[in-house]
């Protein structure tokens, strides 16, 4: 690749990141909750339930930096920890009843969006999109 196609790809790529940071916002915002929670409970609503460390590694945060954030979401009752069923030591993370509702409003906009994206794509194209994403986000 060129320069020049390198500094268009690299300027798209921000553009992109930057509406899709924009949309995230926008509707997280009407929950009351900021993008850092519901991107937790988007990760528990996908899950059973995580520990601490799964839940910190999952989301690229030290356990000290999630533990205030659990603190906050507990106290929303949008989570509960529960004790691990074989390792005492380990405390598990599960969303209450509360806290599964929001996870599936939340998943709900993002199928909505998905499709809206994908809309102008036919099905050859749409694979093609998945397994181009695919690849980008196991570079991370």
């Amino acid at each position: 690749m060129h320069y020049t196609d390198i500094e268009k790809l690299s300027s798209i790529l921000i553009e992109l990141y930057e509406k899709m940071s924009s949309w995230e916002h926008a509707v997280v915002k009407e929950s009351g909750l900021t993008p850092a929670q519901m991107h937790t409970i988007e990760i528990l609503g996908h899950q059973e339930s995580l520990r601490m460390k799964e839940l910190s590694q999952k989301l690229g945060v030290t356990t000290g930096t999630l533990t205030v954030m659990i603190d906050r979401l507990e106290q929303n009752e949008l989570i509960l920890r529960k004790p691990h069923k074989k390792d005492r030591r380990s405390i598990m993370i599960v969303l209450t009843q509360k806290g599964q509702k929001y996870f599936e409003e939340h998943h709900k906009l993002h199928l909505e969006l998905t499709r809206e994206i994908t809309s102008s794509l036919n099905e050859d194209e749409t694979k093609q999109f998945y397994i181009f994403i695919e690849k980008l986000v196991s570079l991370f």
